[in-house]
């Protein structure tokens, strides 16, 4: 469950640099909840190349995320904003991100 959570958070992050179609498998999967199976049906492929699809979508939000850390960052931030006692000051820290 863990790993859902944090893969839709680089999906929000670096979801724009995926191709069309990497966003459909991630959408599918992930969003839509359809298994392999039902993917490799809908595009009339192999459910092994949906299995390597959705892998190679994951390993590009990984690699996107160990360049960039902006995942990292944002987590930093929040921490950081969690413990600002000034409302106002956290609001303004919390809309940048």
């Amino acid at each position: 469950m863990e790993d859902i959570v944090y893969y839709n958070a680089l999906y929000d992050l670096y979801g724009p640099l995926l191709t069309e179609k990497q966003k459909e498998y991630f959408e599918d999967y992930y969003f839509h909840n359809m298994s392999y199976a039902e993917m490799a049906e809908d595009y009339e492929v192999s459910r092994n190349a949906m299995f390597k699809q959705v892998h190679i979508v994951i390993e590009k939000l990984e690699e996107y995320e160990e360049k960039l850390h902006l995942y990292q960052k944002k987590k930093k931030l929040l921490d950081i904003s969690n413990q600002i006692t000034d409302e106002k000051i956290r609001d303004l820290l919390e809309n940048i991100f």
